[in-house]
């Protein structure tokens, strides 16, 4: 039975904008009232030091633009970073757009139909009798269970599976408000836009997909929340998600770990969805993990924010890089939901 590898990652930013800029120039007058200096000091604290942004607050306000015309930009600013990400993980992986057997779309920031998927598989000329799935509303831990799927067509059909994680944050800005909301000054903070594409197949050099695993707990399903409403996608960010990662992190981990006969010393990458720093520091003391452990998903959460279902890829290419034997993948989202995923590296 072919073992499923990670054998190409793609990565596709719109420009970025310093956070200093973007609240001096625009947050600040976003806010107002205590609200303002409530978000002057969020947004200092929230470990991002740049983020990237297909529809720059800078340049364009969309906080008072009607859904329909948010998902119409959507598939405008979508397609092309998609695009850029697909083909750079193909050219990664020495496949063509036409090798593919399935191609995966996780997205939960615009609806379009055709799809995303849809619309890549014509322009990038896969064969038409390439399988598609569209994975929506996941949050920001959607690439797992899509690199899951991948992982298990690679190994039942012995063909190449290719994921993109494409997410764009910055068309839900919400109209600003004097009224104290700390969930939308958090979201405000940290988002960011990415695409991010990985090449899965059967049996070769890259990372090997050992397993994808999750635990949600249902009864804190309204701590994380992302609504439609007249004005975008609404965000809702409970300050009690730490609490409930607290409960589950450890023993998903160390499950994960023991079925695959090893334990947490001996992994050598973490790549930890940074949802921000509070999420990163609980991650950190519950699994007893050494500061550098977690460097990697800090760097990415000061370089990129927080991009959503992208995020925990961006960490893996960074890490890749050193060659790491053994990376833990963690990502979490609405449910609450807590995946993680055991890669190994072939040679």
């Amino acid at each position: 039975m072919p073992v499923p590898v990670i054998a190409g990652l793609g990565v596709a930013q719109p420009p970025s904008a310093s956070q200093d800029e973007l609240w001096e120039s625009f947050f600040s007058r976003h806010f107002s009232g205590t609200t303002r200096s409530l978000a002057e000091r969020i947004f200092a604290h929230s470990g991002v030091t740049r983020r990237q942004a297909a529809v720059n607050p800078l340049l364009e306000d969309v906080s008072d633009w009607p859904t329909e015309r948010r998902m119409r930009r959507y598939q405008v600013e979508a397609l092309p970073l998609g695009k850029e990400a697909v083909g750079r993980a193909l050219t990664a992986a020495g496949l063509g757009a036409g090798d593919v057997g399935l191609f995966i779309v996780c997205s939960c920031t615009g609806y379009a139909t055709p799809g995303l998927d849809i619309l890549l598989a014509r322009d990038l000329g896969m064969a038409p009798d390439t399988q598609r799935m569209f994975v929506g509303h996941m949050g920001c831990y959607a690439a797992l269970p899509g690199l899951g799927a991948a992982s298990d067509f690679v190994t039942a059909r012995g063909r190449p599976a290719l994921l993109l994680c494409a997410e764009l944050t910055s068309l839900h800005i919400q109209p600003s408000s004097a009224r104290v909301d700390t969930q939308q000054i958090v979201s405000h903070a940290l988002f960011s836009d990415a695409a991010v594409a990985a090449v899965v197949v059967p049996g070769g050099r890259g990372y090997a997909l050992s397993e994808v695993t999750s635990v949600t707990d249902t009864s804190t399903a309204d701590h994380m929340t992302w609504d439609v409403t007249d004005a975008g996608f609404r965000m809702g960010l409970s300050p009690k998600v730490p609490q409930v990662l607290s409960r589950h992190v450890r023993a998903l981990v160390d499950d994960l770990l023991a079925r695959h006969g090893t334990t947490r010393s001996e992994v050598d990458g973490w790549a930890v969805h940074p949802g921000g720093p509070r999420i990163l520091n609980v991650v950190e003391r519950e699994l007893a993990l050494p500061p550098e452990a977690l460097a990697a998903s800090r760097a990415t959460l000061d370089e990129h924010g927080n991009c959503s279902s992208p995020t925990v890829l961006l960490i893996v290419d960074r890490l890749a890089r050193a060659a790491p034997r053994r990376i833990v993948m963690l990502a979490f989202g609405p449910g609450l939901t807590l995946y993680a995923a055991l890669l190994d590296r072939q040679e």
